[in-house]
């Protein structure tokens, strides 16, 4: 059957590259939850990673570095009835981007951020991201990096993020499933993926994902935050799957706006259009 989301043609990625495999698992992805495309906006920052919604059938908006979430979120509350989705890389959202997705914990809004990690920056020639294990070298650093890499799902958990799980190219399927779930849930998602970088990260491989995650037991309640933040403070082997889920009211809904009942942004344009009027 025809993928709606499906858009044919080349793209900017290296040949074996992870954000090939992760673009068909968010295509699968898109396809099973029957989204209605013209309800769908996705949103990137700067990178390779960030170029995702140029090879998907969707509407998109491409920003500045490391500013994806801000946009994102207004989006969602200028029109709540779309389905939000932001997806860029590690050096974006947890770099540059760092401080809008650790307020976006507090806040809430109903967007689902997808964050290739691919321990590294892979457009701007291979130096350290905010992800990069300690000891790493790279073309800028030469002796190795000397910090050790933000925990970006313990920073989640810590801060009662709403969903929280990691996925890996090396696990398409479970991926795929855990993206499902963060978009039908219903407020802030952080789906963070391990996917290889073939040109700047030679040791995080696709093999090294395969033989160093492990899939969470079944037996794990993702309501259990302490539980969670423990797992997520595993590595070697990592583990992959749903660390943690609280239902909370999204963002846009806690708006006077939408709490009495009003209409949406984006239907009062005339009506913002006359305010902005007034000033001039």
């Amino acid at each position: 059957m025809e993928n709606v989301f499906e858009r044919q043609g080349p793209t900017a990625w290296c040949p074996g590259c992870g954000n090939h495999v992760l673009r068909k698992t968010v295509l699968e992805a898109m396809a099973e939850l029957g989204l209605d495309q013209q309800r769908v906006v996705f949103v990137s920052g700067i990178g390779q990673a960030a170029k995702a919604p140029h090879y998907l059938n969707v509407h998109y908006f491409n920003g500045l570095h490391g500013r994806a979430i801000p946009v994102a979120t207004g989006i969602k509350a200028a029109n709540p009835q779309l389905t939000v989705i932001v997806e860029s890389g590690d050096g974006d959202l947890y770099g540059e981007g760092g401080n809008h997705l650790l307020h976006a914990f507090r806040r809430n809004p109903d967007i689902t951020v997808i964050v290739h990690n691919n321990m590294v920056y892979g457009l701007t020639k291979g130096q350290a991201s905010p992800t990069s294990p300690a000891g790493m070298i790279t073309p800028i650093q030469i002796e190795g990096v000397k910090q050790a890499p933000l925990n970006p799902l313990a920073l989640a958990i810590s801060q009662d993020a709403s969903f929280v799980a990691r996925g890996a190219v090396s696990e398409p399927r479970l991926t795929k499933e855990l993206i499902i779930q963060a978009v039908r849930h219903r407020g802030f998602a952080l789906v963070d993926v391990f996917q290889n970088c073939v040109t700047y990260n030679k040791t995080n491989t696709y093999k090294w994902y395969k033989a160093n995650t492990f899939v969470i037991d079944s037996a794990h309640r993702p309501e259990d935050r302490a539980a969670a933040f423990s797992l997520a403070l595993r590595e070697n082997p990592y583990p992959l799957g749903l660390f943690y889920r609280h239902e909370k009211p999204a963002f846009e809904y806690t708006l006077p706006l939408y709490r009495r009942g009003l209409e949406p942004l984006y239907r009062r344009k005339n009506e913002i259009s006359g305010i902005i009027q007034s000033f001039r």
